[in-house]
């Protein structure tokens, strides 16, 4: 009786790791092919603000975090660095700075959503025309179906 007991929670175990590991692993295996550096580069010649993402926000830890430059221009925002792999990344522009999931949450209904990201190395948005970056300060990445930040940046 322990023996079957057993095999069924170990099974069950591996199932959730498993399950956790395609959650993890089927955006990085859909994710369209990244923009180039060079791609990316000639973009940020004509950004009105640049910013860096970095590892250490509050909100950020091993598994939601952002790293680069962010280069921010009336039509495009573009990222030279990376995100760590996840689903359903969301751009957002923010009146205010936040580094962590409560002040996104709090905050949220005076940010815009720009656009999905679905690259990890590297990113181009665009911009659509009736939002204007200048009236913001902060550009976020966040996870819609998990409700994580993932990182953000102060760009003026």
């Amino acid at each position: 009786m322990n023996r079957i007991v057993f095999l069924v929670i170990s099974h069950c175990v591996m199932i959730a790791i498993g399950f956790a590991g395609g959650i993890y692993a089927l955006p990085i295996l859909t994710a369209p092919p990244a923009p180039t550096t060079s791609e990316v580069q000639m973009l940020n010649q004509n950004a009105i603000f640049t910013a860096k993402f970095r590892r250490d926000l509050q909100g950020s830890d091993a598994l939601h975090w952002g790293d680069g430059q962010v280069s921010i221009g009336k039509d495009t925002i573009s990222l030279m660095g990376e995100l760590a792999p996840g689903p359903d990344y969301k751009l957002y522009l923010s009146p205010d700075h936040v580094e962590a999931e409560a002040d996104f949450l709090r905050l949220k209904s005076r940010m815009v959503k720009v656009a999905d990201i679905n690259t990890f190395d590297n990113f181009i948005v665009t911009v659509p025309a009736s939002i204007d970056p200048t009236r913001y300060t902060s550009v976020i990445i966040w996870c819609e179906t998990f409700e994580e930040f993932i990182t953000s940046a102060k760009y003026q």
